[in-house]
This record gives structure tokens, C-alpha cells and sequence, in this order.
């Protein structure tokens, strides 16, 4: 996988996070740098974690499932994008429910739940052999850069970008999936 892939699925990943930071900075009185980079700490971390863990569960079986590794990452990209697809679109998808809180527990909840997809990734990394230092280390940089940058965009502009965001995000999974599929049929 080339840097170029690892950074699409990057951005990808990160659009859940960078989303949930939108309605963080939104739902704040005031925004400090401090407050968006803890917010960008969080989500970076869980998903530079995530596909790290989901990199170790998948080595246990890859010699098992060679013969069709790149039909589930596939069928994993896409049903990890096409839900990220399915969220982007409902008209009820805002920033209702966010708070200012930035406490342990409710960063916790949030930063679990944004970086689930990227444990499915992590698996799909070990069939397709990737170099997983790097590639987490990559995924919690661009996280983390485009949750601060949400936290500040979302108290800036509000909500304006935050479908788009996740949509984008679904896209480039889905895509990213297909072609991880066809060059394998095709070779």
C-alpha cells in the first residue's frame, strides 16, 4: 500500500472524529488551542490504537484466509463507508446532543466510538501486509491534525461542513475498498 492509499484511508478514518470535533467546537463558549488539542489527543490516539489492535487479531488468521483477503477488505471498507454514507445523509445528522464537556468519561465514549471503523481497518491491514507502525503512526497524526482543526472549524462556522465531512469520508473508504479489489483481480 502506497503513501498515497494510506493517506486517503487516513482522511477517511479521521472523518468520523473530525465531524463529533465539529459539534465539540461548536458546543464551546470558548475554544483554546488547549481544548482542540485535547480533543485531537483523544481521537488520535484511539485511532492510531484501533487499527493497531485490529492489525493483531487479523495476523492470527491471515495465513488462513489468503485466498480471499481482498474480498474482506472490500466488504469491510465498503460497509464501514457505506455506513459513514448512510450517517452523512439522514437529515437529522447535527450536532443536537454535543457539550462542551471534555471530561475523561464523555472523551473516552466519543473517541471509542469514532475509531470502531478503524479497528475493521486494522484488520484489513494485516491481509494486505501492511507496515503497521508507520501506517498507525500516520492515521493518529492526520486524526488528530483534522480534529483540531474541526474543534476550531465547528466554533468558527458550526455545523455547515459536518455532513459533507462524513460523506467524503464514506467515499474515499468505498473507493479505497474497490480498488483494493479490482488490482487483485486483476493481477
Amino acid at each position: 500500500m502506497g503513501i498515497i492509499e494510506l493517506f486517503l484511508i487516513a482522511v477517511g478514518l479521521s472523518m468520523d472524529a473530525f465531524a463529533v470535533s465539529i459539534c465539540k467546537g461548536l458546543s464551546m463558549k470558548k475554544c483554546t488551542w488547549r481544548k482542540a488539542s485535547l480533543v485531537g489527543a483523544y481521537f488520535g490516539i484511539f485511532q492510531a490504537g484501533m487499527p493497531l489492535v485490529g492489525y493483531v487479531l487479523g495476523v492470527q488468521f491471515r495465513d488462513v484466509i489468503t485466498s480471499i483477503d481482498h474480498w474482506i477488505a472490500f466488504v469491510l471498507l465498503g460497509f464501514i463507508g457505506g455506513n459513514m454514507v448512510r450517517e452523512a445523509l439522514r437529515p437529522e445528522a447535527c450536532c443536537q446532543e454535543a457539550d462542551e464537556a471534555l471530561d475523561i468519561r464523555t472523551m473516552l465514549g466519543l473517541a471509542v466510538a469514532t475509531s470502531i471503523d478503524a479497528l475493521a481497518v486494522g484488520v484489513t491491514f494485516a491481509f494486505l501486509k501492511v507496515d503497521i507502525v508507520p501506517a498507525v503512526c500516520f492515521i493518529g497524526v492526520i486524526t488528530f491534525t483534522l480534529s483540531v482543526a474541526g474543534v476550531k472549524i465547528g466554533n468558527i462556522f458550526g455545523t455547515k461542513y459536518q455532513a459533507k465531512a462524513e460523506l467524503l469520508g464514506g467515499i474515499i473508504l468505498i473507493l479505497m475498498g474497490a480498488k483494493i479489489l479490482i488490482e487483485h483481480l486483476l493481477s
